[in-house]
């Protein structure tokens, strides 16, 4: 019994070692630099210190020219002063220089007011990144996450394992989610869930991509079918109109361009009757009397012709600034997603 309890023992434990040398370890980093970029609040608020250092530096520079200024003048006029005078004016000018020199480090230098301020305004982003990754890597099972911008040396850096762009997403989402419904919330979910098997499996990935590709170009052919019905409906309105006008002048006693059309084809045919069945008589009917006026059938059939073919160049030129429209669209979503672990 004791063999059997001691074999059995043993058995686990070699069990639990194989399972955990065959698991491999996770490791991915961010770049907390890229992440700043990339948050609207961030760099909204950048600007706004941009500001006030380019306010900062004019006041520098003109102390700067005030200084200089005070230089010219005592050179010009050292001539004409006292000793004590000419010490007094330049003592005057280095304590004025000694001021510039202290104004500048203390709003430009290592611990001056532009670097603590840049300070407090990543702060608050930084604490929510790293509430972010905790987040990634607990449900996703990383052993190490680094920050690439930080003070460790990462020789090289496989763009693989760059968790920048979850992160980021992340942190869009707790910001929406302050502002969409219940329904919204929900569709949001599944989204996320969604976003986070694509991290998780590349392959599905591309198949994500492909069904994306062929669902734009479903759509695609839909709205090529419902521009040429559109066209096909135009012209087929245009014609009933224009079947409806000739009625109405025929009704009305007048004549519209086809029975005028019409009625000269039936003048030429008589005229041509009359011409082969009368030998000449020694009076010549005129070549302006067999020959119609103006041919307005073909006219009017040059005239359909030639709008057919606007409204197919105006349905091409339609189809092509959607298709712009969208593939502009598309890239301005995708272009924070260009990464994907």
């Amino acid at each position: 019994m004791r063999k059997q309890f001691l074999f059995l023992f043993l058995a686990l434990i070699v069990a639990n070692t194989s399972q955990a040398q065959t698991r491999t370890t996770r490791i991915g980093y961010i770049d907390m630099e890229y992440i700043l970029e990339n948050v609207s609040d961030y760099k909204e608020a950048t600007a706004q210190l941009e500001l006030k250092a380019q306010k900062w530096k004019q006041e520098i520079e003109s102390k700067k020219i005030e200084i200089n200024k005070l230089k010219e003048n005592l050179k010009a006029e050292k001539a004409l002063l006292t000793k004590e005078l000419i010490d007094e004016r330049e003592t005057e000018i280095k304590f004025m220089e000694t001021e510039m020199m202290d104004y500048q480090q203390k709003q430009f230098g290592s611990d001056g007011n532009l670097i603590h301020q840049k300070m407090a305004l990543a702060k608050p982003i930084q604490d929510q990144v790293f509430t972010a990754v905790q987040d990634i890597a607990e449900a996703k099972n990383y052993d190490f996450i680094f920050d690439k911008s930080s003070d460790l040396t990462m020789l090289f850096s496989n763009k693989k394992f760059d968790i920048s762009d979850q992160v980021i997403r992340v942190l869009n989402r707790t910001d929406k989610r302050e502002q969409l419904t219940k329904k919204q919330l929900k569709d949001q979910e599944i989204k996320e869930t969604r976003e986070n098997e694509i991290d998780e499996n590349p392959a599905m990935a591309d198949r994500q991509k492909a069904l994306d590709e062929k669902r734009a170009a479903r759509e695609k052919l839909i709205e090529d079918r419902r521009l040429e019905q559109e066209a096909k409906k135009k012209e087929y309105d245009d014609r009933r109109k224009a079947i409806q006008a000739e009625r109405e002048a025929k009704k009305n006693g007048t004549v519209s361009e086809p029975a005028k059309a019409t009625e000269a084809g039936k003048t030429t045919e008589t005229s041509k009757t009359d011409a082969t069945a009368k030998p000449a008589t020694g009076t010549e009917t005129s070549p302006a009397a067999t020959e119609p006026a103006v041919d307005k059938a073909a006219e009017r059939q040059k005239l359909y012709e030639q709008r057919k073919k606007e409204l197919e160049e105006r349905r091409k030129k339609i189809l092509e600034e959607r298709e712009a429209a969208k593939k502009a669209k598309e890239a301005e979503t995708q272009k924070p997603n260009t990464t994907n672990n």
